[in-house]
């Protein structure tokens, strides 16, 4: 099994120059697919369940999927909970298999965010499982806006909560279609000079690929989440299949087309984050 936490992911990638891909998983194709491609690049890679991804499919089911997928390849796997919002919802994360737990406490005022944050720290650590936080809300496309990280503030955050990663606002935004103007380089390289813990850029779909790959490898960004995009790949495969035989009604059959259109997609995007 090559189950792994964040932080056995994260430090390596911190001092060697690269990063990792945080996927968003909606199910077992597009997790499946994620695993496989990680193996043919030979880099590690986090599956990710979200908050719609947990209101389809519990926990439980999530976690046991997760590290079967984990028992299956050789790369190493994190098993991650992404956007929790209570400490319940980690607490049941920890005991479903998760190694590694995500509290987004961004909307809470920034002494309550780094309160609960420290208590879910201290409540996974001693479970030997990893914790990421948030500091700075990142917004929606098409939605609520983002709220950019202040670099004080981030260096309080990751001082007194001791989290293992840390999700920063700096021009991302969640759920966009195409590649924005990119991220702000100068923000994230005041960031850089008050803390030293990994840092993580939620939506990473929008952040052209260029940018991804400089920061990647230049930057104490280590992991970039990335669901748009390849839920794309997901949608454009599944409709192709079903125009091709509109009769068809086997699941099990036009799934299987979906899988080899975002398996290849996978690896363009893990490339990205790997070393020079």
């Amino acid at each position: 099994m090559t189950l792994a936490t964040l932080t056995e992911v994260l430090q390596p990638a911190r001092e060697q120059g690269y990063a990792v891909a945080g996927l968003v998983c909606l199910g077992w194709e597009d997790a499946r697919a994620y695993a496989q491609a990680a193996e043919a690049e030979g880099c590690p890679v986090i599956l990710q369940a979200g908050p719609s991804c947990r209101a389809h499919t519990p926990l439980p089911v999530l976690g046991a999927m997760f590290r079967w997928l984990a028992d299956s390849v050789s790369v190493p796997v994190v098993a991650h909970l992404d956007h929790g919002y209570e400490v319940q919802e980690c607490r049941d994360a920890i005991a479903a298999g998760f190694t590694s737990v995500m509290f987004d406490g961004s909307k809470l005022p920034l002494e309550d965010n780094i309160r609960i944050t420290s208590d879910i720290v201290a409540m996974a650590h001693e479970a030997g499982v990893s914790c990421e936080g948030e500091i700075g809300f990142v917004g929606y496309d098409g939605g609520a806006e983002s709220l950019g990280t202040d670099p004080d503030e981030a260096a309080r955050f990751a001082a007194e909560t001791g989290v293992d990663a840390m999700a920063i606002s700096v021009g991302n935004v969640h759920l966009q279609t195409q590649a924005s103007q990119g991220l702000d380089e100068a923000r994230i390289a005041a960031i850089e000079a008050v803390t030293d813990v990994p840092l993580v850029i939620h939506g990473g779909s929008g952040v052209p690929v260029a940018q991804r790959m400089r920061l990647s490898r230049g930057s104490a960004i280590c992991k970039f989440n990335i669901g748009t995009e390849l839920r794309q790949v997901f949608g454009a495969s599944l409709r192709a299949a079903l125009a091709a035989d509109p009769d068809r009604y086997d699941r099990v059959g036009i799934l299987k087309e979906v899988h080899d259109p975002i398996f290849t997609a996978t690896r363009e995007v893990l490339r990205a984050f790997k070393p020079a």
